[in-house]
């Protein structure tokens, strides 16, 4: 049965997958490293990193909004893609190039920008290219094979940190390859499904349009929204076991234990989204998620750390996809780009907001109070889960 689901999703949908490992594995042959870079070679405080993370992740998710109305509105949504992957791959030489903060802040907005570009139009042509039937187990394949690039690239960034002795800028050079062949792949490999163009296209934002986006999709922008305050970024994750005395070589082992986790689970729960209640998958990823922050603030090293992270990745697998499902479920077909960006819109606000918390707290009054508070976000948001009307229940 397995077998058969994989071969009955389309070519470009694998496509779209493989681009995104290509590119996961540039980013985060950079990105595993770049938090410890920043403190260790740079002389940023936490705070600063913080900021910065939540910066750029913000910037990615508010551009969404206006790259998804706009392949609304054009009726094309690959251009975009391709011009998203493009910056990403163009924001790459920077890191090897940067000197201080300004060049590492200069290079994520790049490569975030890029990221807001490609993000809803990607999301929504998986959602146009997959029938209806597989499209949580289209959207979890995606999202599998984009956690393989993530687990791959900081397996690499270990290798060859301890290939060149610690030399962080050499592993940033070699990261620009694979994100220049996602680009090519892009464009030769995934194949656009013709779509009549209306005979009077209207702006995808306007009132009378977003009149049209249900009460269920906005809950699914609140859930979301809240979710996100509670997961706050990976880079914490590295920090925190630098902390516990993991050398700088071997600190992309945080990232490459989360994402074969991951990588493993999440295509699997993407299947069990076509089947079973939504509402209830996307509890028990709170609940993971709960349970990782409490391992994560009790311990910074050993067997509990490590577990930690094990169910950090777990409850990303059950979630993400997920929530891009639910988009797609409660979304008008020609709104999909528009409700894919407006519920990144929300998601980047929150992203800014969770990320420069978690700095501030961290650097005031320690690390663990960071991952309580990742427990205060979750609980809130399972409460709003518990309270979504029943006739809106998947």
């Amino acid at each position: 049965m397995k077998s058969d689901t994989l071969r009955q999703i389309p070519k470009s949908i694998w496509a779209l997958g493989l681009v995104s490992l290509l590119m996961d594995v540039s980013s985060e042959l950079i990105h595993s490293l770049l938090p410890v870079f920043m403190v260790t070679s740079l002389g940023l405080s936490m705070a600063t990193v913080g900021l910065i993370e939540g910066a750029a992740e913000a910037t990615a998710l508010i551009i969404k909004v206006f790259s998804g109305a706009l392949s609304d509105f054009w009726g094309k949504r690959k251009p975009l893609a391709v011009l998203g992957y493009g910056l990403g791959a163009a924001s790459k030489p920077l890191f090897a190039l940067a000197t201080s903060a300004g060049w590492i802040i200069t290079a994520r907005l790049v490569d975030r920008v890029g990221k807001g570009i490609r993000g809803a139009p990607r999301d929504a042509l998986v959602a146009d290219i997959a029938p209806p039937e597989l499209r949580g187990a289209a959207f979890g394949l995606r999202q599998s094979l984009d956690t393989v690039g993530a687990f791959l690239g900081p397996m690499l960034a270990v290798a060859f940190m301890l290939l060149w002795q610690d030399d962080f800028r050499t592993v940033f050079w070699i990261a620009t390859l694979p994100a220049f062949l996602c680009v090519a792949l892009l464009i030769w490999g995934v194949q656009e499904p013709d779509k009549p163009l209306a005979a009077n296209r209207s702006n995808p934002i306007s009132r009378a349009n977003l009149a049209r986006l249900s009460p269920a999709y906005w809950w699914v922008v609140g859930i979301g929204a809240v979710f996100t305050l509670a997961r706050f970024s990976e880079a914490f994750l590295v920090l925190r076991a630098n902390q516990g005395g993991l050398a700088l070589a071997w600190t992309p082992l945080v990232l490459i234990g989360m994402n074969i986790v991951y990588a493993a689970c999440a295509y699997p729960f993407g299947k069990l989204a076509d089947r079973l209640s939504h509402t209830a998958l996307l509890g028990w990823g709170l609940l993971l998620l709960i349970a990782a922050d409490a391992l994560l603030a009790y311990s910074n090293s050993g067997g509990v750390f490590w577990a930690g992270v094990a169910l950090w990745g777990l409850h990303m697998a059950m979630t993400q996809g997920l929530l891009a499902t639910m988009v797609a479920d409660v979304a008008p077909a020609d709104l999909r780009g528009t409700a894919y960006g407006f519920f990144n819109l929300l998601s980047g606000l929150a992203m800014l907001v969770a990320s420069g918390l978690a700095g501030w707290l961290w650097q005031s009054s320690g690390a663990s109070t960071t991952f309580v508070a990742g427990i205060g976000f979750a609980g809130a948001a399972l409460v709003l889960l518990l309270a979504r009307p029943s006739g809106s229940r998947r």
